[in-house]
């Protein structure tokens, strides 16, 4: 009997205990709703922008990421989106320093007012040097050099950008699909279109590496194609990740 009294108080003993915790947790811990967003890219807008563990400026601060840096969002806290970012970090920023990027269905991407991303796209020394050394390629082999895509070149960072923070290497996304399914969803037409994708260290080495694959080659050496779009992010696996795409029009 003793035994079973003793059982009996622990139990309760258990409940309450239980209660209290869950009580003090939800007191302190209680947040928005989580709010669904209708876009899954952002454009980073503040010099330098605070992704922290909560929606909240009393939350620590988890990293940084850079203007103009591609962003993955999930989900919205009030006036704070939750993110993954370079480094496989998850965090919430500020929804004031984010610019929305939408797949358009009739002819690119656009931001949340309506306007043409990436119209404008200025390309990285980086990405600069692997489009300078792959028309190379093509002038040697006597193909017409490709020209930059601004809507394609914005495709080929996202992939790149999502590769990194996925910790994956697949022309196939979890996140966007195919290359072909992506090329689509962002609004870009084409006849003919094709990915290169490699990790590496210098961006000759991965040009190299391209030129030695026949797969690889046979992209950069396609006649058929006569337009591209080139994202090169860095990579704390590889040193870099490349995304070469390339479209016929």
């Amino acid at each position: 009997m003793i035994i079973i009294k003793k059982k009996y108080l622990m139990l309760i003993a258990s409940i309450i205990l239980f209660i209290l915790v869950f009580c003090i947790i939800k007191e302190t811990y209680s947040m928005s709703h989580y709010q669904t967003v209708n876009f899954s890219t952002g454009l980073v807008t503040a010099s330098k922008l605070n992704v922290r563990q909560g929606p909240s400026t009393s939350y620590k601060i988890v990293t940084q990421v850079d203007k103009n840096e591609y962003i993955r969002v999930f989900a919205q806290i009030g006036k704070w989106y939750v993110v993954q970012v370079e480094g496989d970090y998850i965090g919430a920023v500020s929804k004031d320093y984010v610019k929305p990027i939408y797949a358009s269905s009739n002819g690119g991407t656009t931001d949340d007012e309506g306007n043409t991303a990436g119209k404008t796209t200025v390309l990285s020394e980086d990405e600069k040097e692997v489009f300078n050394l792959i028309n190379k390629q093509r002038e040697n082999a006597g193909l017409s050099a490709l020209v930059i895509n601004d809507e394609l070149q914005n495709v080929a960072r996202i992939k790149a950008r999502d590769m990194v923070q996925n910790n994956y290497f697949s022309h196939t996304s979890p996140t966007y699909g195919s290359p072909f399914d992506m090329i689509k969803n962002f609004g870009i037409s084409y006849k003919t279109a094709g990915e290169n994708i490699a990790g590496n260290s210098s961006n000759s080495k991965a040009v190299n590496a391209w030129m030695n694959s026949e797969g690889h080659r046979a992209n950069i050496l396609n006649g058929s194609y006569n337009q591209t779009g080139i994202g090169v992010v860095n990579s704390t696996k590889y040193g870099k990740i490349y995304v070469q795409m390339f479209i016929g029009k």
